[in-house]
């Protein structure tokens, strides 16, 4: 028995004429980036912009640089470029922790592909990556039909531990069944694996990004494998992408027989290709005479986009795509591939297809998939849209995966100059923070989303604050569909407060950030994106239901300062949280705050910059007075505008040079807390 995959002859042939082929722009690639900013220079200019716009992502001191002027090879926007890529690609060997742990989550979903023959043997191993919760991607060489894939199967945890010790072995069998689609041009089968429900969640998955600009000529790659059919191995880092063709992307990396389906990944973890096949190459003894190839990730979504599906089939194809994303067009070439067909869908359970009215077709039920990245829900139109909008079929609402691209609440997003940083934490607090475990460059305890950015206190599984930018002129009330929270898959679940304290009692779940007030963009997916990611639990606070009956005023400010204050731009910014007190009463786990505080900041017309402070909060509270439980009443809030250095003090929290743009600041009595019963009472 071979041990390992074997890779056919004229896949082989294939990949040694286009390598080849490509010798001469290859040589003249490898001399260029040798060069002083040569990293700016290698690759085509369309791809170097996108690239940087793609770190940008990534790193927020990074903005993204019109492609445009790098085409026109305009020295400035070159150098910005060489600056931007020289610092995060061609830097020293330092790099930021998370790196590792974000590769230890990557390296999770990566497993030995087993592949067996008619009779059951044993025939050779490859190397797969769950790609979404429910399907693996591989070659078409390892799994060339579903036939195979239904006898073969894929083994987690086949590596040595921290101890040294071999971890226990996790085997699943694939199921064809339920979906498979193989190309062989493409080199890519891509197949369901069968598990019970939630079997598969403490692997995770790598996401397969459709963006354009996840790597470079130049650009290093890691690649997660099983060579020889052995235990996971990394090959790390010094491993250089020297040539990108319409299809594949060539690099020097150090592979193995078996490594076939390993996922190639950029430094920010991003899969960027499908490891298929090395060949030697000849007079390239600068890359150690040998190239590696990998099938391109936006060009396999793009074939997979333009395939038709049985609609059970294409509810799991739905799933490794986000709104956010724009798929790369099929190349021509790909309209008439020798592919294997996708086999018709069997009778089963566990996915089903939701019919466009809403209502679940005939012999269908209601889709439901599983969190924590998709949902789908009865879409309903945002109000300005229009009665043609409210007839269209309802689309599906889906959490994006790439949480990388969630650029998240910006400190300069005032007008008139007035940058407004995030609040920091008292240094006793720090250690208290939850660490966002896959931070890369940014800071690890901020967690990213669109339009706004939070904090965990991770003992009490609460956020410390969230903040928020609000667009009033591009702001869409998108309407409120049924509620559908879920944990967000960078932090530990342990560290949020889910459904189980909610369910069967008084609690309701409160927004930190509200639900429309990140609702703004050019665009409606824009829109809906930040709507959507108020659903996170992070952003969610336990609220006794009868909290509600007194906060009208409380849940209106924001929208009050927009459409009335003598506010610049219509942009507001918005900090707000639960003030953790020691003495919180305790129920199932957490502990449930009893005042809630908001900071608003706005530049005025004058271009003066105001901030006001604000709490939800009972006289008694106010007051310090101590309440036995039995008198403590939750329907007895009311909101009153309180100094922001009150909140300071309440809060441990700094919010920089806000305090001293409160008007009550500049009031004598500045610790006094003015009950709100009308917006007119506000003092902005």
């Amino acid at each position: 028995m071979d041990a390992v995959d074997e890779l056919p002859a004229e896949v082989r042939e294939d990949v040694a004429a286009r390598v080849a082929a490509r010798s001469q722009q290859r040589r003249r690639k490898v001399a260029v980036l040798a060069e002083p900013g040569g990293i700016a220079q290698a690759d085509e200019p369309e791809r170097v912009a996108a690239r940087v716009d793609r770190l940008s992502h990534h790193y927020r001191d990074i903005r993204p640089i019109d492609p445009a002027a790098i085409t026109a090879a305009e020295p400035e926007a070159v150098t910005a470029a060489a600056a931007v890529l020289e610092r995060i690609i061609r830097g020293d060997d330092l790099l930021p922790v998370g790196y590792l742990e974000g590769g230890a989550a990557a390296a999770r979903a990566v497993g030995r592909v087993a592949i067996r023959d008619a009779h059951g043997r044993l025939t050779g191993y490859g190397t797969g990556s769950l790609v979404s919760p429910e399907l693996l991607l591989t070659n078409h060489h390892v799994l060339a039909d579903a036939d195979t894939a239904g006898r073969s199967g894929v083994e987690f945890d086949y590596q040595d531990g921290l101890d040294g010790r071999p971890l226990t072995l996790q085997g699943f069998s694939l199921d064809p069944g339920r979906f498979f689609v193989a190309d062989r041009k493409l080199d890519f089968a891509l197949v369901a694996v069968k598990a019970a429900a939630g079997e598969l969640a403490r692997f995770g998955f790598n996401p397969l990004v459709a963006a354009e600009g996840k790597a470079i000529v130049g650009d290093f790659v890691t690649i997660v494998q099983h060579p020889d059919g052995e235990k996971k191995q990394v090959a790390l880092r010094e491993n250089r992408v020297v040539d990108i063709l319409e299809l594949f992307l060539h690099y020097q990396t150090d592979t193995e027989p078996g490594s076939s389906g390993s996922p190639v990944f950029n430094d920010q973890w991003e899969i960027v290709a499908l490891h298929h096949a090395g060949v030697p190459a000849p007079g390239h003894d600068e890359l150690g005479g040998f190239i590696n190839e990998g099938v391109r990730v936006s060009r396999l979504l793009a074939f997979l986009h333009g395939q038709p599906f049985p609609p059970v089939q294409q509810a799991l194809v739905d799933r490794l795509f986000t709104e956010r994303i724009s798929l790369s067009p099929v190349p021509p070439e790909l309209t008439a591939l020798d592919r294997s067909p996708v086999r018709p869908a069997e009778p089963v359970a566990p996915v089903e297809q939701t019919g466009q009215t809403g209502q679940p077709a005939a012999g269908q039920a209601t889709l439901t998939l599983t969190v924590p990245f998709d949902i789908r829900l009865r879409g309903e139109p945002i109000d300005a849209a229009g009665p043609a909008a409210a007839a269209a079929a309802p689309e599906a609402i889906r959490i994006d995966p790439d949480y990388a691209s969630r650029r998240g609440y910006d400190p300069d997003f005032l007008p008139g100059g007035h940058r407004v940083p995030l609040p920091a934490l008292h240094p006793d607090l720090v250690p208290l923070a939850a660490l966002n475990r896959h931070a890369g460059d940014g800071q690890a305890h901020v967690l990213n989303y669109h339009h706004f950015s939070l904090v965990m206190n991770r003992q009490r599984r609460l956020a410390f604050f969230a903040a928020a930018n609000i667009d009033g002129t591009t702001s869409q009330r998108i309407r409120r569909d049924p509620d559908h929270w879920i944990f967000d898959p960078r932090l530990p679940e342990g560290e949020q407060t889910g459904e189980e304290v909610y369910r069967d009692n008084p609690l309701d779940r409160g927004h930190l950030v509200r639900r429309l007030d990140p609702a703004w963009g050019a665009t409606q997916a824009a829109a809906k994106s930040g709507n959507d990611d108020t659903f996170h639990f992070t952003n969610c606070t336990p609220q006794h239901k009868d909290f509600n009956q007194n906060r009208t005023t409380w849940a209106g400010l924001e929208d009050y300062v927009l459409d009335n204050a003598d506010t610049r731009d219509l942009k507001v910014t918005v900090f707000a949280g639960p003030v953790l007190a020691a003495d919180d009463d305790p129920y199932r786990g957490v502990q449930l705050p009893r005042q809630y505080w908001k900071v608003v900041a706005m530049t005025k017309q004058n271009g003066e910059l105001s901030a006001t402070g604000y709490l939800l909060s009972q006289d008694h509270l106010l007051d310090g007075l101590e309440v036995a439980p039995a008198e403590f009443s939750y329907g007895a809030y009311k909101t009153y505008q309180v100094p922001i250095r009150r909140i300071e003090n309440l809060t441990r929290l700094s919010f920089d040079t806000l305090a001293d743009a409160d008007p009550l600041a500049r009031e004598e009595a500045a610790t006094t807390a003015r009950e709100i019963t009308h917006f007119r009472h506000l003092t902005l």
